[in-house]
């Protein structure tokens, strides 16, 4: 299992976890501030099985497409998950 730990603007967080849901995978969405003047951020947390893993950034990468500035639309992070438990 991983844990993939996207990072965005406020902006786009709409339309990819609109993507996402609509994919099947389950999110969490944490609002958060950070980068230059402190702007909004979302931060998503994404669950996924291993086998689903690059399916799930392969639709990130065609929702969330680089900017005409060239300016990056958000970070990610994937993270193996040694346990995975429900109570």
């Amino acid at each position: 299992m991983k844990m993939i730990i996207l990072i965005v603007k406020d902006s786009d967080s709409d339309e990819i976890s609109q993507a996402l849901t609509a994919d099947k995978y389950r999110i969490t969405r944490v609002a958060s501030t950070g980068g230059f003047l402190r702007s909004g951020v979302v931060t998503l947390l994404i669950g996924v099985r291993d086998e689903r893993a690059e399916l799930a950034l392969e639709l990130i990468r065609k929702t969330l497409t680089p900017l005409p500035s060239g300016e990056k639309r958000a970070t990610l992070f994937v993270i193996p998950v040694e346990q995975f438990e429900q109570v």
